[in-house]
């Protein structure tokens, strides 16, 4: 492709945050934002102390040191000496504005100014005083996307806590596998919650989870379903209103090291319990501020909108909105009810500016024909942001055919594992088809080969070859960090390997092709699962695809499952179709030698495509986290397919 897809022009990308950012370390010209990058990693610690001082990080006591034992990986340790408070740097503003917007599934608008959103936290914040939490101790919660979880974790942090959420579509085992872990004092919860017009009463669920987590001394209950449930089958349990504090004293933000625990996210692979993900605050707050204010161009006043779950990664991201003076908009509920436009009505109405979902959101709207620039005002979006699984070429063709022709599309890539991005959007510079636009700052990223040589042009593993922020700060339980040497620093010593298969293109962005534990095989040649979903995808009859490598005479081949439209049958036509685009688009290596169809397919709770799953379930061995998938029971279509035997 000669073009690119979309270029601001030149007074907008002077004005971005991303140019201002580069003038202000020095660099000017269409090679500035390069430079810029190439300075953050070449002097890390004067790029991050920029950061600090240039988004105002609030703090009782400054760094001695910005970067110790610098090249040690793990091992680095950042703003050593300094001393200040998350929710301190989120609530900065107390004044009529609005701070947070909801939206909910059979629910009513809410919105919450900056002072209400301050009273919740302090009236929170007391009341969990007032239960005997304190620096350290842990708080979970198993809500959904609502005002009310902000503020409880807003309240944490206030008061020195440690703060792990995950969403209540999450079963029994999936909850006790994850909050089990870290022992926590205090359960917020609802009575239940709305999904694509039913409704789901998780009390029963409630009562075997606090049954299996002894450290519980208080469930704090919202009512979501009923104005006064009943919960006298749940020991301990208050609601909401009853829990909070009806005249705390002013708000007392506690001041901790940088590194202090802030969250516990848990991986969502399925080969074994979560990893329960130790995040630092002081990391959390700088990795955000420099993803939020460069790379997503958002700025005070804005408003900023991620179709997300408690369960991902993302809702922390979104809640560090606050700490560029944003509004932060939520929705909780399912994206195609009561139709498939609900998202882009909630983006007229809201004005949203930043408009951030899923890459699988963005093509199950596409094959549901909304077409958003035809039926909706977005006038004030200028950023479209899509993460949680490769965004296919052919999805970038429809955002700026049907979205928006102005505007910024950024495919962003990074993980639960360092609360952030590896890759992400650049607002000053150009988009092309199918490419990540670049490098996040402060991350020296680079692809390596199978002997931990650089690559370009060519796909091989994403690493980061120094320390950042925002690695965690450990796994919980893992004295000896050896489980977190293990999980990211075994492949190539003293880098961190994240596990996507990738490459760096000639423009120096960047390529996902998947991950590397789920990458094929076949005659020994790597190839990309997201390679071939980018050409099945795009048949109108295939709804959703996962393929897998099988273990087959020595050798691997190739299977593909595909999900078909509501009565449409896989028939030896469309078999060959889809096999001759694979062939076409891609290379003959990539053709499967079994195409699939099944009902349904299995998804992590973040609703991505679990391949390891399907791969463990067709070789007979058994998925050892069931938990960890929003669908188990659809590993029972994979089970002794006669197809696979032959």
């Amino acid at each position: 492709m000669s073009q690119p897809l979309w270029r601001p022009d030149p007074a907008r990308a002077a004005a971005t945050e991303m140019m201002q950012l580069a003038r202000a370390a020095g660099f000017e010209g269409e090679a500035a934002v390069r430079e810029l990058w190439q300075w953050s990693i070449a002097d890390r610690a004067a790029f991050w102390q920029m950061v600090w001082r240039r988004y105002q990080v609030i703090a009782s006591r400054e760094a001695e040191r910005v970067l110790e034992n610098g090249d040690a990986m793990p091992g680095a340790r950042w703003f050593v000496g300094a001393e200040l408070n998350f929710a301190e740097n989120l609530l900065r503003r107390d004044d009529d504005r609005p701070a947070i917007i909801a939206h909910a599934e059979g629910k009513p608008r809410r919105e919450l100014s900056w002072r209400e959103l301050g009273r919740m936290v302090r009236a929170l914040a007391a009341a969990l005083r007032r239960e005997g939490v304190g620096v350290g101790d842990r708080v979970a919660a198993y809500m959904p996307n609502v005002p009310e979880t902000i503020a409880a974790m807003l309240a944490t942090s206030a008061i020195g806590g440690t703060f792990s959420s995950c969403s209540p579509e999450f079963g029994t085992t999936g909850v006790l596998d994850r909050f089990g872990q870290i022992a926590p004092s205090v359960l917020f919860t609802v009575d239940g919650y709305r999904y694509g017009g039913r409704t789901f009463d998780i009390r029963p669920k409630l009562e075997e989870i606090v049954a299996g987590l002894p450290s519980v001394r208080r469930i704090v209950v919202l009512p979501w379903l009923a104005e006064a449930p009943d919960l006298a089958a749940i020991p301990n349990a208050v609601p909401f209103s009853d829990f909070l504090d009806r005249d705390p004293a002013p708000l007392r933000f506690v001041q901790l090291p940088f590194d202090f625990p802030l969250y516990v996210l848990y991986s969502s692979g399925t080969t074994g319990k979560p990893k329960a993900i130790v995040h630092g605050q002081g990391g959390t707050l700088l990795k955000h501020l420099v993803e939020h204010r460069a790379h997503t161009d958002l700025a005070a006043g804005q408003r900023l909108f991620y179709f997300t779950t408690c369960g991902w990664m993302m809702w922390n991201w979104l809640a560090s909105g606050l700490a560029s003076e944003a509004t932060i908009v939520l929705y909780d509920g399912n994206p195609f009810y009561p139709s498939p436009a609900v998202l882009w009505d909630i983006a007229e109405r809201e004005r949203l500016h930043v408009f951030g979902t899923s890459a699988k959101y963005i093509d199950a709207v596409k094959k549901a024909g909304i077409e958003p620039a035809r039926t909706h005002d977005l006038g004030e979006l200028r950023a479209l942001l899509s993460t949680g699984s490769p965004l296919l070429p052919e999805n970038f063709d429809w955002v700026y055919e049907k979205v928006k022709r102005d505007l910024h599309l950024a495919s962003i890539s990074g993980g639960t594992d360092i609360i952030g991005c590896f890759v992400l959007g650049n607002p000053a510079g150009p988009v092309w088809r199918g490419e990540i636009q670049m490098r996040g700052l402060g991350m020296a990223v680079e692809v390596f080969d199978d002997a931990g040589r650089p690559l370009r042009g060519r796909p091989g593993e994403l690493v980061c070859t120094k320390p950042f922020p925002s690695m965690p700060v450990g796994f919980w339980n893992d004295p000896d960090g050896s489980r977190y040497r293990a999980a990211y620093f075994e492949r190539f010593p003293g880098v961190w390997t994240h596990g996507d298969f990738a490459e760096i293109t000639e423009r120096e962005g960047m390529i996902i092709y998947g991950r590397s534990d789920a990458t094929l095989n076949p005659g020994g040649v790597r190839i990309g699962t997201a390679e071939i979903y980018r050409v099945v995808e795009d048949f109108d009859e295939v709804l959703e695809a996962v393929c897998v490598g099988q273990e087959w005479e020595g050798d691997q081949r190739i299977v593909l499952f595909v999900r078909l439209r509501e009565g449409l049958q896989l028939d030896d036509d469309l078999r060959e179709r889809l096999r001759r685009a694979i062939r076409e688009q891609c290379s003959p290596r990539h053709v499967p030698a079994k195409v699939i169809q099944v009902a349904d397919i299995p998804r992590t709770m973040n609703a991505k495509v679990s391949e390891l799953a399907v791969r463990e379930v067709i070789h007979g061995r058994p998925v050892k986290n069931l938990g960890a998938l929003a669908n188990p029971e659809s590993l029972r279509l994979f089970e002794n397919l006669p197809e696979l035997a032959h």
